[in-house]
């Protein structure tokens, strides 16, 4: 069962005079369909510009379709109504860790999410321990988040959408702000959340690493879906990928350039380092 769906969604960024007329209309998604079952990792690549980022808003109903509709375990972003269920089922998580903390402590604010939902004390405590333990971070429960690594921050505003009970969780470039050992860190949390919480994970990125283990990929650009498919199947697609000026992973990169310098038996579209050593030392009957 689809946890989100989009259905022909195009949204407007419209930019207006200080008389109220209209100077400027910016479509930023275009007919956009895509579907997301429950317990997946998703990936959505694309560079800037491409929506993506807009995408992830409309799922969390920050934004509103201006024509299509968003789907959030069945119910439309655009009605009032539904906003609260939507936001308490798809949480999310936004580039900059500082925008999202407000709490002095770390476990006051992880627990100001349930807080707000009205779930009671204990229960709060509970969902709190749950979600710092969950992060790896139940030892700096009574540290200042502004003492923590880049990394650090961004998963105590991990385990804040966490201790909500969410179904799906919407990273909106994540890791952006972090240093390749953080970044390392908030993806193995994602990859933990969705492999032993099966909580459903939608990932906005640009660096192509991260989307090596996500069961499907959506490629975005003009703010369209230009290409869809496992991680395999869309880092098989090299010079499609350049053209949209988007990189692949380091070893992709390497396989590609060895196949065609005369490796063709190389297989298409491998995607980390160890695989492409397994190969190469298969091709050259070292094991």
């Amino acid at each position: 069962m689809a946890i989100v769906e989009t259905c022909k969604l195009s949204f407007d960024y419209i930019r207006r005079d200080e008389e109220g007329n209209v100077s400027s209309i910016n479509r930023a998604l275009n007919r956009v369909d895509l579907s997301v079952e429950k317990g997946e990792f998703i990936a959505i690549l694309g560079g800037n510009g491409s929506g993506k980022s807009t995408l992830a808003k409309h799922i969390n109903a920050i934004l509103y379709p201006t024509e299509g509709y968003v789907l959030v375990d069945g119910k439309k972003t655009s009605e009032e109504i539904n906003i609260l269920d939507i936001r308490q089922k798809a949480g999310m998580v936004f580039q900059n860790p500082d925008n999202q903390i407000i709490g002095s402590v770390v476990e006051e604010d992880v627990g100001f999410g349930p807080e707000n939902m009205g779930i009671p004390s204990e229960n709060i405590w509970e969902r709190v321990e749950e979600a710092l333990k969950i992060l790896g971070m139940w030892e700096y429960r009574k540290h200042s988040p502004m003492r923590l690594s880049g990394g650090q921050k961004q998963r105590v505003a991990i385990a804040g959408v966490v201790a909500m009970h969410p179904e799906c969780i919407i990273m909106d470039e994540p890791t952006a702000m972090l240093d390749p050992a953080g970044r390392k860190d908030v993806i193995r949390a994602a990859r933990a959340l969705n492999d032993v919480e099966r909580i459903t994970i939608i990932l906005i990125t640009h660096y192509m690493e991260e989307v090596v283990y996500a069961n499907k990929v959506f490629v975005m650009e003009g703010g369209e879906i230009k290409m869809f498919g496992t991680p395999r199947e869309i880092f098989s697609r090299v010079e499609e990928l350049e053209k949209m000026r988007l990189d692949v992973p380091q070893a992709t990169r390497l396989a590609y350039e060895l196949k065609r310098r005369g490796l063709s038996q190389l297989p298409d579209g491998i995607l980390t380092e160890k695989e492409l050593v397994t190969e190469l030392c298969r091709l050259y009957s070292i094991i």
